[in-house]
């Protein structure tokens, strides 16, 4: 899953971006309103997290013109004001959900799954099987059998990415973009390392669900192996 969070503040947006990313979240960042409806238009994101206090361009302006343009990614906005004008504000300029800081980041993640769920067409489960797997996106979790799989963050999101297309082939483009972020280099072989990874987390597990390379294609999650 891929977002783009929208802050100004240094701080704020390194601790927030840092928490995302270990749970397996892509995150790109924008400082400023101009920044964020280029990064909005040019990439494909599974939510965006919008603060409203922005320089160039403030929130509310921002989650306007993407509206305007027909997008209908899910949008989180962050402020500062709690009062009723301001939440008004951003619902009526388009946005999913408003939260008020300081916030407990285990509420931003609940709101975050909550609009992706809404979002995906059709509606993302937060538990499902693949095979012999069984994924706990809430808990980041992956169960084999009795065991539970030592993922890191990034294993975790390819795995959950491969496993929401079943009998679907993905293509390195598409997995580069949904699962990692502007910080992914295009002609490195990360792919490929973090597949070999899980190929040997599942082997060591017993399961009999596998990741098929199609030359020239991509990866499938198959269940059984087959």
């Amino acid at each position: 899953m891929r977002l783009l969070l929208v802050e100004d503040q240094p701080d704020a947006a390194r601790l927030i971006a840092k928490g995302l990313r270990e749970q397996s979240y892509a995150v790109d960042l924008a400082a400023d309103g101009v920044i964020a409806a280029d990064q909005a238009a040019t990439h494909d994101y599974d939510a965006i997290v919008l603060d409203v206090m922005l320089p160039g361009r403030d929130g509310f302006a921002v989650c306007r013109e993407l509206r305007g343009q027909g997008s209908s990614v899910p949008i989180l906005m962050l402020t500062a004001r709690d009062d009723i004008e301001a939440r008004v504000a951003g619902l009526d300029a388009g946005a999913d959900d408003y939260l008020v800081k300081p916030f407990d980041f285990r509420e931003l993640l609940a709101r975050i799954r909550a609009l992706i769920r809404r979002g995906s067409q059709p509606p993302a489960l937060d538990r499902f099987e693949a095979g012999d797997l069984r994924i706990d996106v809430s808990a980041r979790r992956v169960m084999c059998h009795e065991t539970v799989l030592d993922l890191t963050a990034r294993e975790f999101a390819l795995l959950l990415h491969l496993a929401r297309r079943p009998g679907t082939v993905v293509g390195r483009a598409e997995i580069a973009e949904r699962v990692w972020d502007e910080r992914y280099e295009p002609f490195s072989n990360v792919i490929d390392v973090y597949v070999q990874r899980l190929r040997r987390k599942l082997a060591h597990a017993g399961a009999t669900t596998a990741i098929r390379t199609r030359r020239g294609e991509g990866y499938e999650l198959v269940p059984g192996g087959s």
